[in-house]
């Protein structure tokens, strides 16, 4: 009988290779109480306990047990109270110290009542088996803000961890997202705060589910409670950020059956919650998607079987790539993969390896995020030597640079000998040459790993270069897994791409226009009179391709519209385009002025593309072979940037390379509205306010995918699709680079569809018909005609559903030039409708469920791009003012627009009262306006302190201090220090101190936008 023997056991799979869907379930009409109860029944299946639990008492009685069993002890009363109430459920702690406390400080250490001490876990990450799953539904809590009822929650050994929110089918999916933002604000913090524990979310009206982090709804929470009622709403951390589970192929499971028998399952819930988190140095808690489990779980198994096989140890056969398209978070996954590896018994360290200008820039600063600190073997290569050289030390983060420096240096180490680990991130083509070779030489015992978005295949591979490294596969070995563009579309990780070619030559109308497209003669491309006509397109359209009209949250301050990249063929080409661009914003108004900047360095083929589709290489520190003109060119640049940012950089050395970190950050805080290149920033670089890319240059095959993707970063709602603006025909580049690195149908999924398919609607591959623009506007006007009440729930309910459908639709229009000219509203129209829109919204009750309610979804963020402003009031009142015709019909117009503005309508009064005040010796509107507003802020201010008996000169500062900062500060000592003497035993302290802030944060909302300062 032949013997086999085992080379490595392979736990169980976190993410399932393929997944079926459940056949023969109920396919009849089911109500949401319903779809709870099959819910909880198939989680019975799946080994949780189902628990009767309803309120807090019975919630920790069962948590003092679960903890208990987990522990293999029994807390005595007191030790149970101390432990409880000091490190469990301390008043002091929020959601992002209980969130540190179960990722990175589950493990407690508890005086005990005999005078020693107890370590005791909250959860076991090492045996998750261990850990008791439980399920409880229709929780209530009473000592909120408000009485709220939960649908169903998971205790792991009785904490909440995971909070399902369900709707019934056919529901809005974003109406349990809404929901459980309001249980944040009003009772996920009460009583002993135990909810706010909950890692992971989990919402579904049945036909959909999808999942997201704590600190996914808590920026949004955060965001949403500090600019309502300014008609400002959340950006980042919101609903756009929600996740989808999928199987190994990428298979999207989205029916809460399905995606019960999976991501419930008790292994891969366990896994996700111990394993599959990050915990960054921002407070942020990542949850890891789908294909970056398969991923990293498909690398630790390779490291299993290979580590227990000589013949594939120290090959490529030990080793393999990921492609996982740009924009998917490839940094994650590696950094997850790095992590782990370091963390088995056979591995003796993991090198997490870069290109030099990716670790400087990009990647370092994420990893630091992840680990601070985690990035100090970049400060030289004696820092590697020592780190390589130092047990202790598992993860070290270098360059290929400086690995190849220490090898070269280093004909003998003992590192040689040990088992290591190789991670290249963005293992592009510029790895593939004798520095790669060089490391697998030295090194014996390894495993090489590859993480790419386009990898190089043999159709797109190099005729140049070592003839064994010529593709992804030889250089890394198998592909491990896939995650292509296609997918990440579709499950909504990156945005499609929209392109325009926009012609440039004109010629004979017998000449074919391919052969005008195709001309690329250098006395043509850079012709005067075509620069000059490009730099009008752009400038033209710059308004319209960046949203310049919107405006949202970025950090802790509010931007208006996205950024873009001008992507050039040459050296020559960006400055002449540079210097066109300064001549031509020169002549236009001060308003339509835009921050540009240039940078570029020496490039050995003077940028050009490579055969392959590679673009050149570009060194941020080769400035020294640029020739005089250019660096003289580049050098005006850099002093024109230094005026406008006050800042003292130049082309030489250290200060060239402060430049580009300087640009990089400027550009992803969006402090430059437009960025001229030539090859530098459309590779690697990721900045999500950027929208658009102007392209004059041949692009091909992964050069293409690469700069093109630099749009495609999700922010908002606002932000549907990176704009793509070609001045040379790159049709069928892109075909051929879409059907490489998706397939051959791509383009379907990529591709935004054209102007008509938006304007007049279109029906789906699946039979489902999508209304356009043309049938909304139909259906407005003719189910609910202007200056019409809409009278009942249902009908309220429908008008509001229907005018997000318009502003939807609206928000994806206006980037088609074919746009303009073609509304079917007028603009007085669509005020009057808005004002509608916005009366529900503000008069939506919290709680009752027979009225709009709390939960309806309102596209709050996408009434901002048609929103006017006290500029455009002051404008109106100027304009009419001067001619002494403050009639009626302009007061309606004004009292019109008002209403319509979501961040105008709580200075309503101040506005016609400041109407009625004026008189016609008031000749400067702007001027009497600022005086009139800065009275009624200090009499209001004077009011409030009275009314609440606060400190007046503390109060002062307090208020000035939030106007200055665009925040009301709501930590620290700074509110206490305003308020009245009261003990702080006094229990109406607490209560006193929340209806301060609000009043504030009223206060602050009234005036914050109108850029008046309190004295």
């Amino acid at each position: 009988m032949t013997q086999h023997s085992i080379i490595a056991q392979q736990p169980e799979s976190t993410v399932v290779a393929e997944y079926r869907p459940v056949e023969g379930r109920e396919r009849g009409h089911q109500t949401e109480a319903q779809l709870e109860a099959a819910f909880i029944a198939q989680l019975r299946e799946q080994g949780y306990e189902y628990l009767p639990v309803k309120d807090e008492a019975a919630l920790v009685d069962n948590l003092r047990r679960q903890l208990d069993r987990l522990n293999g002890c029994r807390l005595t009363d007191d030790e149970w109270h101390r432990f409880f109430s000091s490190l469990v459920a301390n008043p002091n702690d929020g959601p992002v110290e209980k969130t540190r406390t179960l990722q990175t400080d589950h493990v407690k250490t508890l005086a005990t009542s005999d005078g020693g001490f107890r370590n005791l876990k909250l959860i076991d990450k090492e045996n998750i088996h261990r850990n008791a799953l439980q399920v409880i539904n229709q929780y209530a809590t009473a000592d909120g803000t408000h009485p709220n009822r939960y649908d169903v929650t998971i205790l792991v050994n009785g904490l909440p961890m995971v909070h399902v929110e369900l709707k019934r089918r056919g529901v809005d999916l974003k109406e349990a997202f809404n929901q459980i933002e309001r249980y944040q604000r009003e009772s996920f913090w009460a009583g002993s705060g135990l909810f706010e524990y909950v890692q992971l979310f989990v919402i579904s009206n049945g036909t959909l589910t999808k999942y997201y982090s704590n600190t996914t709804r808590a920026a949004h929470v955060r965001q949403s409670r500090q600019l309502k009622a300014r008609g400002k709403t959340a950006s980042t951390g919101s609903y756009e950020f929600t996740s989808c589970w999928a199987d190994e192929r990428n298979t999207p499971i989205r029916d809460l059956v399905d995606f019960t028998a999976t991501f419930f399952a008790r292994h891969t819930l366990l896994a996700l919650l111990t394993r599959f988190c990050v915990f960054t140095a921002d407070d942020e808690l990542l949850v890891m998607r789908p294909y970056q489990i398969a991923a990293t779980e498909r690398i630790l198994q390779r490291i299993r079987i290979a580590s227990n096989d000589r013949r594939r140890l120290g090959t490529v056969a030990a080793g393999g790539y990921v492609w996982h398209t740009t924009g998917s978070g490839k940094t994650l996954t590696s950094f997850k993969t790095a992590q782990l590896a370091s963390r088995m018994d056979e591995v003796d360290k993991v090198l997490f390896v870069v290109d030099r200008k990716d670790l400087d820039y990009q990647t370092m600063r994420e990893y630091d995020r992840f680990e601070p600190g985690a990035a100090d073997s970049n400060a030289d290569t004696a820092t590697l030597q020592r780190q390589l050289a130092d047990p202790q030390c598992r993860i070290i983060i270098t360059t290929i640079q400086k690995l190849s420096r220490f090898v070269a240096r280093n004909r003998t180490h003992p590192v040689y000998d040990a088992h290591v680990v190789m991670i290249f991130d963005e293992c592009h083509r510029s790895q593939f040459n004798e520095m790669h070779e060089a490391i697998a030489r030295a090194f014996r015992r390894y495993h090489m790993f590859g993480f790419t978005g386009t990898p190089i295949f043999a159709a797109n591979a190099s005729a140049a270069g070592l003839p064994n490294l010529k593709t992804t596969a030889q250089a890394f070995g198998d592909r491990l897994h896939s995650y292509t563009i296609v997918n990440a579309i579709a499950d909504g990780n990156v945005l499609p791409f929209r392109i325009d070619y926009v012609k440039t030559t004109r010629q004979r109308d017998a000449v074919d226009d391919k052969a005008v497209w195709g001309i690329d003669t250098e006395a043509a491309l850079l012709a005067p009179e075509r620069i000059e006509g490009v730099v009008r397109y752009l400038l033209d359209h710059f308004d319209q391709k960046t949203k310049r009209t919107s405006s949202y949250k970025l950090h802790d301050r509010r931007v208006t519209g996205f950024n873009s990249i001008l992507a050039t063929a040459s050296i020559p080409a960006a400055v002449r385009y540079y210097t066109e661009l300064q001549r031509q914003l020169a002549a236009r108004p001060a308003d339509q002025r835009l921050k540009v900047a240039m940078i570029y360095s020496y490039a050995p083929n003077g940028g050009a593309l490579d055969p392959d589709g590679a673009m050149g290489e570009e060194s941020p520190d080769a400035t020294d072979s640029l020739d005089a003109t250019a660096r003289e060119a580049l050098d005006r640049a850099i002093a024109d940037y230094n005026a406008l940012f006050h800042t003292a950089f130049d082309t030489s050395g250290e200060r060239f390379q402060g430049y580009y970190k300087d640009l990089s950050r400027r550009m992803k805080e969006r402090d430059l509205d437009l960025l001229i290149v030539v090859n530098m920033f459309l590779t690697g670089f990721d900045a999500k306010t950027l929208n658009t890319l102007w392209v004059d240059k041949n692009l091909r095959m992964h050069g293409l995918l690469q700069a093109f993707s630099r749009t495609n970063r999700k922010l908002d709602s606002v932000k549907t699709f990176g704009n793509i603006v070609c001045f040379r025909n790159l049709e069928e580049a892109t075909n051929e680079s879409l059907a490489l690195f998706g397939d051959e149908q791509a383009g379907v999924v990529v591709l935004l569809r054209p102007f008509a398919d938006y304007y007049d609607g279109y029906d789906a591959a699946d039979g489902r018909h999508h209304a356009g623009y043309a049938e909304i506007v139909a259906r407005l006007q003719a189910d609910f005609p202007v200056g019409q009440p809409v009278v009942g729930e249902q009908r309220q309910r429908d008008f509001v559903r229907l005018f997000g459908d318009l502003l939807r639709a609206v928000n994806i229009l206006q980037c088609f030039d074919d746009f303009k000219g073609r509304q079917l509203l007028s603009e007085r129209d669509m005020q009057d409708y808005q004002s509608l829109y916005l009366d529900l919204y503000h008069k939506r009750p919290r709680r009752d469920k027979e009225n709009i309610n709390d939960d309806l979804v309102f596209e709050i963020e996408l009434v901002k791009q048609v929103e006017v402003g006290i500029d455009y009031i002051l404008a109106l009142i100027a304009l009419h003012h001067d001619g002494h015709s403050l009639d009626a019909e302009v007061r309606l117009a004004i009292g019109r627009a008002v209403d319509s503005s979501l961040e105008l309508r709580n200075k309503k009064d101040l506005i016609e009262d400041f109407v009625n005040a004026l008189t016609p010796a008031d000749t400067d509107v702007e001027a009497v306006w600022h005086d009139y507003i800065r009275r009624r802020m200090q009499d209001e201010l004077r009011a409030l302190v009275a009314d609440e008996g606060l400190r007046p000169d503390a109060t002062g500062r307090f208020v000035a201090a939030a106007l200055r900062d665009g925040s009301v500060r709501e930590n620290g000592t700074d509110l206490a220090d305003l308020l009245p003497p009261m003990s702080r035993f006094d229990r109406g302290r607490a209560a006193k101190k929340e209806r301060v802030l609000a009043r504030l944060r009223d206060f602050f909302d009234r005036y914050a936008d109108l850029g008046v300062s309190l004295t």
